[in-house]
């Protein structure tokens, strides 16, 4: 065995020096001889690479994989060797002064690498590498460890009272009371041992509760995936370096070592972090032939592909043809989502008094995204702080609906069972895309007060019930022409909810087929009641969504005209004379951000007029359902004045689109002085 260690001693020299990793221990070595103070522990961080290591020694490769603190052992040899060969560090005594974290750079995509917190047995027993990937959903603020520590003998007659003969360095898996306690005896002597505090090596530590990704399945409020799994949390441990590299509500991949760690009675499964990386979201797929050829269709209008797609959008749901207005703000709310810091995001607020087939449609639209949650009333939606619950007294800040719905869409489910501190707190992250955990240090062991800002990257979806709320309200004497009653919902959170959608009962005419539907869908879910259903299936709309919201899109500058003229012309017409202007500042990015999901919808790159036009109606037919009609005076559902059932009736929507366009710029004209925007007279 001694033979078979010195061999992979000089095969690690080798690997160190081929790799690179030579060069930048000798620059570690510096620092630490640079600062002449003597330490009881000098760390350093090896980068591995399974794949070049195994080529060069497949025994070292199996050693370093499968039994990576012995391993560690073997580089700790060949370390302290070449510090003392090379005089790198003139404090050095003993090798066991010296502390080497393997880390490797990847593992084997082989099966046996793979933990999966799913399923069962979970192995936490064989102390090796293995890969684990899930969302953190929970963080505990960083706190200090014992990284290593100096102990010497009791007795001063004893050779080992002095040096750097006892060195307690932690490994992985190992609580605080396995590094640092006061029961060691000398070896030498049989004396009791006694740590010098002046050497104690502390360095930072972090609690993350992470779960299984498949956790965001179980989260949705429906879903055609009918396999049953197990989900729990299980808890890693981030120190040193890897302190405060994750962020909450975020999948990541790991490499690490299983432990058990014990915590009175209760013992905890977890994993010492070795490496992190953050998993992107999936990148654009591929748009299904069935798409392909319906744009080919309708390519001789901008507005026909979108009124088509919102025509025959959640069949399995709702009969094709009802509901276009909102089932097109759903879509265009669904290619807003992404997660980069300061997006075009786009909320939906829906007033109803059919909150069944509203929350059917709701629940069926945020499965088509991996990251659409359904807020379970019982919890919270931001996050929120509690104790450790490891022990350590230090406070966990939980990630909930909203963090969880990163990138995607959170549905908060009826604004009006929504207490008024929550509608505020609301109202808050609806403005600033943050939310703020506060962390009274007193409570949580620390000596000062923490204030933690968390990003809330996700578009949010409510409804309010305007027939069964149980709020009381007074009735306005005086409704202005188009206007009705929301004073359900707080003023200033109704201007920052991006997007205002009354829905109407459908008329007598289309309560037939609606009701039709929900029997049949009664009597056999899985039935398909219309072809369009298999021709443009839930998977295809899947993979349109992916591919759409992956577009880049730009504004075109007549696009731009015609949303700043309409905006400054919006703000001088709807004007009180105490308040000001009743058009909020946010209607300029709500404008902007409905445009973009229109060119994206439309797979296109440019935002052209076409699809300004349309959020213009959207905008202005929200904003008539809160203050009245104005000088522009649209239709009731500006967007779907009628049904579309052949190619005639599309053509007519364009004809009336048209119309709307040139009454704009006459608004615009009129209205927004200084304002140049260019009329086609044709």
């Amino acid at each position: 065995m001694h033979r078979e260690i010195q061999k992979m001693r000089e095969f690690a020299l080798v690997y160190l020096d081929r790799s690179g990793g030579l060069q930048k221990f000798v620059h570690d070595c510096k620092k630490y001889n640079d600062s002449k103070q003597s330490y009881a522990i000098y760390r350093f961080i090896i980068s591995i690479n399974p794949s070049d290591i195994a080529e060069l020694d497949a025994t070292l490769g199996n050693y370093i994989l499968h039994h990576p603190i012995q391993a560690a052992q073997v580089f700790q040899s060949v370390c302290f060797i070449a510090i003392k060969t090379l005089s790198l560090i003139e404090q050095l005594q003993t090798e066991a002064q010296i502390s080497i974290l393997l880390k490797p750079t990847h593992l084997p995509p082989l099966p046996s690498y793979v933990l999966s917190l799913s399923a069962f047995p979970f192995n936490y027993t064989s102390q090796r590498f293995y890969m684990s990937e899930g969302i953190a959903i929970a963080m505990g603020t960083v706190t200090k460890y014992t990284q290593g520590a100096r102990f010497l003998c009791t007795e001063e007659t004893c050779p080992f009272s002095e040096g750097f003969r006892y060195i307690r360095v932690h490994l992985p898996g190992a609580t605080e009371s396995a590094t640092v306690r006061n029961d060691f005896a000398c070896s030498l002597c049989s004396s009791p041992l006694q740590e010098d505090m002046k050497f104690r090596v502390l360095g930072d530590k972090q609690i993350v509760e992470m779960i299984d990704a498949k956790v965001l399945n179980a989260l949705k409020g429906y879903s055609n995936d009918k396999s049953h799994f197990r989900i729990q949390t299980f808890t890693v441990f981030l120190r040193d370096e890897l302190a405060n590299k994750m962020k909450i509500g975020n999948h990541y991949k790991i490499i690490g070592i299983p432990a058990c760690v014990q915590n009175g009675l209760q013992a905890t499964a977890c994993i010492e972090v070795s490496s992190i990386q953050l998993c992107k979201p999936n990148g654009p797929s591929l748009v299904s032939d069935n798409f392909k050829y319906l744009l080919s269709l309708t390519s001789s209008s901008y507005w026909r592909f979108t009124a088509v797609l919102a025509n025959i959008f959640a069949s399995q749901v709702v009969p094709p043809g009802t509901y276009n207005t909102l089932k097109l703000a759903i879509l265009l709310s669904l290619v807003q989502t992404c997660e980069k810091e300061n997006a075009d995001y786009l909320d939906l607020l829906i007033v109803t008094s059919d909150t069944l087939v509203i929350d059917r449609l709701l629940n069926y639209s945020i499965c088509l995204l991996p990251r659409g949650i359904r807020h379970p009333p019982s919890s919270e939606i931001f996050p929120s702080v509690s104790k450790d619950k490891h022990g350590t007294g230090s406070a966990s800040i939980h990630a909930c609906s909203a963090v969880l719905a990163k990138g995607g869409i959170c549905y908060i489910g009826d604004l009006s069972s929504y207490k008024k501190d929550k509608l505020e707190l609301l109202q808050s992250v609806l403005e600033s895309r943050t939310t703020t955990v506060f962390i009274p240090g007193k409570k949580y062991g620390e000596e000062a007060d923490q204030q933690v800002t968390i990003s809330v990257q996700t578009n949010f979806w409510s409804f309010v019930d305007v027939d069964s709320s149980p709020k009381k309200h007074t009735q306005k004497d005086k409704f202005l022409i188009g206007q009705m009653d929301v004073s359900l919902i707080p003023p200033n959170l109704l201007d920052v909810f991006g997007l205002l959608i009354y829905n109407e009962f459908p008329s007598c005419r289309l309560s037939s087929p609606l009701i039709h539907h929900i029997l049949k869908k009664a009597m056999n879910p899985e039935a398909v009641l219309y072809k369009v259903s298999q021709q443009f299936t839930m998977q295809d709309y899947e993979k349109f969504i992916l591919f759409a919201k992956n577009l880049h899109v730009e504004l075109s500058s007549e696009a731009e005209n015609l949303i700043q003229g309409y905006y400054l012309a919006s703000r001088r017409v709807r004007r009180g004379s105490v308040h000001g202007s009743t058009v909020s500042a946010s209607a300029l990015r709500i404008l902007i951000s409905l445009s973009k999901a229109h060119a994206k919808l439309s797979l296109r790159k440019k935002v052209l007029e076409e699809d300004a036009l349309i959020a213009i109606l959207l905008l202005e037919s929200a904003l008539t359902l809160k203050h009245g009609k104005s000088a522009l005076c649209v239709a009731p559902n500006p967007v779907f004045p009628f049904d579309l059932s052949d190619e005639n009736s599309l053509q007519q929507r364009d004809s009336y689109l048209m119309q709307c366009h040139h009454q704009l710029l006459k608004f615009i004209g009129a209205y927004g002085p200084g304002i140049h925007i260019n009329t086609n007279e044709e």
